[in-house]
């Protein structure tokens, strides 16, 4: 049941900010479940594969989808999930942990910036 809802939490901020599955389920998965760095990061993955599925139903039946770009993207996409997931292998934690950090301190403050 913890596992659920940690699960709705997840997707739920994944639908808000069409992002953040991974922010929530990362921290979780490694700290209160005790996985890894990398399992953590492999098993939010699959995850928000589906929650992004789901999201992505919901975002296209109101028309939110600008489907040309999110097909060119989605193909820089693909080149870049095997470049990182290539990376994930040969870094070690510590590595992935401070830039975890570093990139949450850059996407907060430039939010508050706007």
């Amino acid at each position: 049941m913890k596992i659920a809802l940690i699960g709705i939490i997840a997707g739920m901020i994944s639908g808000l900010f069409s992002s953040g599955g991974g922010l929530i389920l990362v921290p979780v998965f490694t700290y209160l479940l005790k996985l890894e760095e990398k399992e953590a990061r492999a098993t939010s993955l699959f995850c928000m594969v589906f929650m992004v599925i789901v999201t992505a139903i919901v975002y296209q039946q109101n028309n939110f989808i600008h489907w040309s770009l999110g097909i060119k993207c989605a193909i820089g996409g693909i080149v870049g999930g095997f470049i990182g997931g290539k990376l994930l292998n040969k870094l070690p934690d510590k590595y992935l942990q401070i830039a975890f950090i570093v990139f949450l301190l850059y996407a907060g403050i430039n939010n508050l910036l706007r």
